[in-house]
């Protein structure tokens, strides 16, 4: 449930903007991909190189270069996740570089049975693209690293071959991503026609607004959701990389990301843009005042969740802007996306 908490900058109902011309969607679009998709699929395939490059060096749980390398290319990946689309599509690369909510804790049983059988399919990167999803990407990195019961189990030579072969098949999605945006889907985005994806520039723009706004949701309803449960039965446990302490930074990188691409997708209407602007920086002052509870911990207490609260209203309030202003101007909408459920 929301709380009534509102700036003065939120609160204004102004005019809604005519819809951008048809000729000008194109521009839109070339400018969310050179500002934001484009640069932000780069520095994640460079981050997940410099991962894989970690783990090779030194694969030991407590290693301080191969647990930075992992934060940094966790960062990376927030920074395009809600870019759920295209290529980050194919052969369910999103959901290997990052399958959570795990509802049914598949990761770590997923990775006990590679660990206690030693399954020597870690040792074939084709092969181990094969394996379950759960037991690939950055949670079961970091259930690797920083999960008591995994961290130690098992023989230590295999847990550090597991260590390397999962980096190395993070970067391996991250590059074939970034190769496919390079070696034509960008340029797809770009010229409509009936015969192609997008049959027009409008298309595409709807495309770039409907990952916005499932961005804004996700971290809404599932990051920030999920942990407060209900006001009787908090779930603090279900919050997003809790092991590693990054269910805030997750929600903070994220919004950083969204905010850049709300502002390419706004860059012809100037007022739409400084009240999304306003919104994000009223939802950034929340996630500092949240900096001492990085893992929401502080939602089985009233204070505590009372303050993770506010921020889930005021990434609502956001949304609210994107959908109510934003698509209208964009003569767009989202429409359905998976989150909406059945």
């Amino acid at each position: 449930m929301r709380f009534l908490l509102m700036t003065a900058a939120l609160v204004t109902a102004p005019l809604l903007a005519p819809p951008v011309l048809a000729q000008d969607a194109a521009t839109l679009v070339e400018g969310a991909l050179a500002q934001h998709v484009l640069p932000g699929f780069q520095t994640f395939a460079a981050r997940t190189e410099a991962l894989t490059a970690a783990a090779q060096s030194d694969c030991q749980p407590q290693s301080a270069e191969l647990r930075a390398a992992f934060h940094e290319g966790f960062d990376a990946w927030m920074a395009v996740s809600h870019l759920r689309f295209g290529p980050s599509e194919v052969d369910e690369r999103a959901f290997a570089l990052a399958f959570w909510p795990d509802t049914k804790g598949f990761t770590p049983k997923s990775l006990t049975k590679l660990i206690t059988t030693e399954d020597p399919v870690i040792a074939e990167p084709e092969a181990f693209g094969e394996v379950s999803i759960a037991a690939r990407g950055f949670f079961a990195m970091e259930y690797l690293l920083y999960d008591d019961s995994i961290a130690t189990l098992g023989d230590a030579q295999y847990h550090c071959a597991l260590v390397q072969a999962v980096a190395a098949d993070i970067d391996r999605q991250a590059q074939a991503i970034l190769a496919d945006w390079q070696g034509g889907y960008a340029t797809t985005m770009q010229s409509p026609s009936d015969a192609a994806e997008y049959a027009t520039d409008l298309a595409a723009v709807a495309q770039l607004f409907k990952a916005l706004d499932t961005g804004l949701q996700f971290n809404e309803e599932a990051r920030l959701g999920r942990p407060l449960g209900s006001f009787e039965k908090p779930r603090p446990r279900r919050a997003e990389a809790r092991r590693s302490g990054r269910s805030l930074r997750n929600i903070t990188v994220s919004l950083t990301a969204l905010e850049e691409l709300s502002q390419a997708l706004a860059a012809q209407t100037p007022g739409v843009a400084e009240r999304l602007e306003a919104a994000f920086a009223v939802a950034f002052e929340q996630t500092e005042v949240l900096a001492e509870d990085p893992v929401f911990a502080g939602v089985a207490e009233m204070q505590g969740r009372f303050k993770v609260e506010i921020l889930q209203q005021y990434i609502g309030n956001i949304r609210d802007i994107v959908t109510q202003e934003l698509g209208p101007a964009l003569d767009v909408t989202a429409g359905f996306n998976a989150l909406d459920g059945d």
